[in-house]
């Protein structure tokens, strides 16, 4: 059993590739957008917006978990603060803790698939270009064990990510 912390800004392919990958393992995939959107379509207000979804995603986590299954976050994850959510679940319940942060390598087709996703979509919630480009300012690199995924370059990611997530460490 493995929490994966799928992570990375808007529009890079993070819910994609953490949805393949669920399906190939399998394992249960949680995306904070998705309880944050359906927070905001019943009318859930909070101070700090998005803080009430993670918290909502490491609770089913941690239920998830407990069963014995494999749980995927699918989540920005942009700061220390949200990531330590994962690393204290993964000591309190004993389980392994990966970290795949994605990453699209060319900015222009970064932009082009998050204007799409702007364009088509379904709620509120989806950032624009300029939002993203904020998201990314805030954004606290990444320091620790992780495997770095490219979703532009890398053609067919899955069984990489699924290898790096099942393979036991030391």
């Amino acid at each position: 059993m493995v929490l994966a912390v799928f992570a990375g800004l808007p529009g890079v392919g993070k819910s994609t590739l953490a949805q393949q990958v669920g399906a190939a393992m399998p394992a249960t995939v949680l995306a904070v957008n998705a309880v944050d959107f359906t927070l905001r379509a019943y009318d859930v207000t909070e101070p700090r917006p998005g803080y009430a979804a993670y918290g909502v995603v490491l609770a089913i986590a941690e239920t998830q978990l407990l069963m014995g299954h494999h749980v995927i976050i699918d989540a920005v994850n942009p700061v220390h603060a949200t990531r330590q959510l994962w690393v204290d679940l993964a000591e309190r319940l004993d389980v392994p803790l990966k970290v795949v942060e994605v990453i699209c390598g060319d900015d222009a087709e970064h932009r082009r698939r998050v204007e799409q996703r702007y364009a088509a979509r379904t709620h509120d919630g989806i950032p624009d270009w300029v939002r993203v480009l904020e998201r990314q300012a805030e954004y606290q690199p990444y320091t620790g064990p992780r495997l770095v995924v490219d979703t532009f370059l890398a053609k067919e990611p899955v069984e990489p990510v699924v290898g790096y997530l099942t393979r036991r460490t030391s």
